[in-house]
C-alpha cells in the first residue's frame, strides 16, 4: 500500500509493516496504525513513527539507551496483554525545536513495539521519570 508520509513524500509498504496501537498514543487516540521509517544516513538509534492514517502525523522517536544511560523501567502488569508475546523494543517520543540542543525526549511515556505481533502501545510508567528529559544532558535518569 502506498502511504504519504510528513518527511519521506510518498513510500511503499506492505501491511506486516504496520504496528497497530493496542493503547494509543496520548493525545492522538483517534490514530491506530504507524509504521517506523529510518534514515540510514542518520543511524539506527532515531527513527520516525509515522501515521498510516494522517500524512502530517510522525514523532521523532530514539532509542532510550543513547540518551539516558541505565534507563530500564519496569513493566506494567498489563504489558503482555496490550502487545502479546515477542520480540519488544521500547523508543521514547523526542521535542526537537528549532534549537536542537534544547530538545527533549518523554521518558515517562515510552512507546513499545511489538515486532512479532506489529502491536504497540505508549505506556505511562510509574515512578519519578521526566516528561522532559534533555538529550543534550545524557546523564543518568
Amino acid at each position: 500500500m502506498q502511504i504519504k508520509t510528513r518527511d519521506f513524500g510518498t513510500i511503499e509498504v506492505t501491511e506486516d509493516r504496520v504496528y497497530h496501537f493496542t493503547q494509543p498514543l496520548f493525545g492522538f487516540e483517534q490514530y491506530s496504525d504507524f509504521i517506523i521509517l529510518h534514515d540510514e544516513e542518520i543511524g539506527g538509534s532515531i527513527v520516525w513513527l509515522q501515521s498510516t492514517q494522517e500524512p502530517q502525523l510522525c514523532f521523532i522517536m530514539m532509542d532510550p539507551g543513547t540518551v539516558a544511560k541505565g534507563y530500564a523501567p519496569p513493566l506494567p502488569p498489563e504489558f503482555d496483554r496490550l502487545l502479546g508475546e515477542g520480540d519488544c523494543y521500547c523508543w521514547v517520543v523526542a521535542v526537537v525545536p528549532e534549537n536542537f540542543r534544547d530538545a527533549t525526549v518523554n521518558l515517562k511515556s515510552p512507546v513499545y513495539l511489538n515486532t512479532t505481533t506489529q502491536k504497540g502501545a505508549q505506556i505511562i510508567l510509574e515512578g519519578d521519570y521526566p516528561v522532559r528529559f534533555p538529550i543534550a544532558k545524557g546523564g543518568e535518569s
